[in-house]
């Protein structure tokens, strides 16, 4: 039985072949990985298609700076910066952000009821990939990795109302997905087996 500590040795062996450039361990670590970085580049792509692009850029990216890496800090944050850091860019270059309403004055928007937290992975996911590419690049950065209005801003180019604006709408079309689904009352419960979850922050002011 595979444990722990053997699959972090395990890794750590993967790296130092990447380091020589060795392609069985570039490989083994991609497969690795897969599932954990593909599961990124689906959030903020329009496709599967666009997913794999992201995913085969982040991989090259991870293979040609693995020397950066710092061995003494965990493998899989480092490379989940650079799949979303390539996912931003590569909707960055592609995408002309729609300017909408600020919402800097709106001191008190009409509250999100519906419970997001702890919502698995998958059902979230297919939720995500329905709003459109501005929305859904925002609701990412800031809900899920932890950027701020005023990162996202920098990042994007756009400005900080835009940003929550697009939060903003991105949860309400949320909202309304997850009623249609259930006009009295939805609740997407993770499953016992579906270990793959996933917090989102709930407030709109941060």
């Amino acid at each position: 039985m595979t444990t722990n500590r053997d699959s972090e040795n395990q890794i750590k062996d993967y790296i130092k072949g990447c380091l020589r450039n060795d392609r069985q361990s570039q490989q083994a670590l991609y497969k690795h990985f897969y599932g954990f970085a593909m599961g990124i580049c689906l959030r903020y792509a329009n496709s599967r298609l666009d997913a794999s692009g992201i995913l085969n850029d982040s991989f090259f990216k991870a293979f040609k700076n693995i020397g950066k890496y710092d061995p003494e800090k965990g493998f899989q944050p480092w490379l989940g910066k650079i799949v979303t850091n390539t996912a931003i860019d590569f909707y960055r270059a592609n995408l002309k952000f729609a300017h909408h309403l600020d919402v800097d004055a709106m001191d008190h928007p009409p509250p999100i009821v519906t419970d997001y937290d702890n919502l698995a992975y998958t059902d979230l996911l297919k939720l995500i990939q329905n709003l459109s590419p501005a929305y859904r690049t925002v609701f990412n950065m800031f809900a899920i990795d932890g950027y701020s209005h005023e990162e996202i801003a920098d990042i994007l180019k756009i400005s900080i109302g835009t940003s929550k604006s697009n939060l903003f709408k991105a949860r309400q079309k949320l909202q309304e997905m997850l009623l249609k689904q259930d006009q009295l009352s939805y609740k997407i419960q993770s499953n016992n087996e579906e270990k793959n979850c996933i917090q989102v922050r709930l407030d709109t002011n941060r």
